[in-house]
């Protein structure tokens, strides 16, 4: 099936070029271009992509808030941040409105071609050095109140499904991988939200590695 993909840059130039580069996959296929936040909002709406590469630094309305806007509307679009910036507070802000990856402009399009098939798969990416960046602030964190008791409240079977989850494993695999059916890991899935008051999959991946699920290496 060809993925749908929303290209949201204030760089005519770049977007230019990611189309070209992108519309070479068989598997791809570019339904529009998007100058600033507002007008990705927008476009998503009308096209209604599967996925949304969006710049952080756009005139009238930021990646970000765009971000923010386009997956309250419909949850079920993926958004990739691309972005020059390796600063840990805007991989912070962008993870935290509900981006499922990060992505630095100078990497190479197959970085770009891999991040988009995980993230269509059901996982995260972030580029190396962003994912390294991460972990570490994470490790730093001493963590908030409340945390260790709200792992507690999870089964061990939930514990396993939100430890797979944030290691970027497919509902599929993770229930190829306990011998359950793909409806009972979305059930555990569901409750594991519930109960960590999380609402995507990049906030449970930081709460697993903040809480020594896994470390994303």
């Amino acid at each position: 099936m060809t993925i749908k993909i929303l290209l949201a840059d204030d760089h005519e130039m770049l977007r230019k070029g990611l189309r070209s580069l992108i519309e070479h996959d068989k598997n791809f296929e570019v339904v529009g271009e998007a100058g600033n936040g507002r007008d990705a909002v927008r476009l998503t709406a009308k096209h209604k992509p599967d996925l949304v590469l969006m710049d952080l630094a756009m005139p009238d309305l930021n990646g970000i808030d765009a971000t923010r806007q386009i997956l309250q509307a419909n949850p079920k679009v993926k958004i990739i941040a691309l972005s020059m910036h390796t600063d840990s507070r805007m991989v912070d802000r962008i993870l935290r409105a509900g981006a499922a990856g990060y992505l630095l402009k100078e990497s190479a399009f197959e970085d770009l071609t891999q991040a988009i098939l995980t993230i269509m798969k059901g996982g995260t990416y972030l580029s190396p050095m962003i994912a390294r960046d991460v972990v570490e602030n994470l490790r730093k964190t001493p963590p908030a109140a409340g945390h260790r008791s709200r792992l507690l409240a999870l089964s061990e079977r939930e514990r396993e499904v939100l430890q797979m989850l944030a290691e970027g494993c497919t509902i599929k695999v993770i229930a190829g991988k306990l011998f359950i059916s793909a409806k009972t890991v979305e059930t555990h899935r569901t409750k594991v939200m519930e109960k960590l008051h999380l609402h995507s999959i990049a906030e449970l991946t930081k709460f697993a590695v903040r809480e020594g699920l896994t470390a994303l290496e």
